[in-house]
């Protein structure tokens, strides 16, 4: 890997990061508090998305004019475009554990600076549900090779 590539990607963790701590992604609180209806809800996240999307949209509509990325060959996409059963149940269980713990991958990561027993317990569970659904993907994929070809 070479240095750009490097410094690429610690200025987009550390762009990403702020982002999360700036918008308060990165306090579980704030987090449970948007995503409780019927208690004391807090629609800033909300304006953080609506942020968020327009910017994603704009960098993708770009990203698609050029050939390849700056510090790469080429674009890796995804193959299968298809909306399985696996992605169904795999989304549904990251909005439950978001839900439960008030993170979410990226601002887990991003609130380690900070760390507390709820945080510590969630990274954990990430990684066990990681580990879990690693070797659950490979099992099926042994079981039925013909019905899920693109697992493993």
């Amino acid at each position: 890997m070479t240095l750009a590539k490097v410094a690429a990607g610690l200025s987009a963790g550390l762009l990403f990061g702020a982002g999360l701590a700036m918008s308060g992604m990165t306090n579980p609180n704030k987090v449970l508090n948007f995503l409780d209806l019927t208690g004391p809800w807090d629609p800033s996240l909300a304006l953080v998305m609506a942020a968020a999307v327009p910017v994603s949209a704009l960098s993708f509509w770009a990203a698609r004019r050029r050939h390849r990325p700056f510090l790469e060959p080429g674009f890796l996409l995804p193959a299968n475009r298809r909306l399985e059963a696996r992605l169904w149940v795999g989304s549904a269980l990251f909005g439950v554990g978001w839900g439960l713990g008030g993170y979410c991958p990226g601002p887990a990561v991003a609130s380690l600076t900070q760390p507390s027993l709820g945080l510590v317990a969630f990274i954990i569970a990430m990684g066990v549900g990681l580990g879990v659904s690693s070797r659950a993907a490979k099992l099926i994929s042994r079981a039925s090779p013909k019905e899920h070809p693109h697992m493993g």
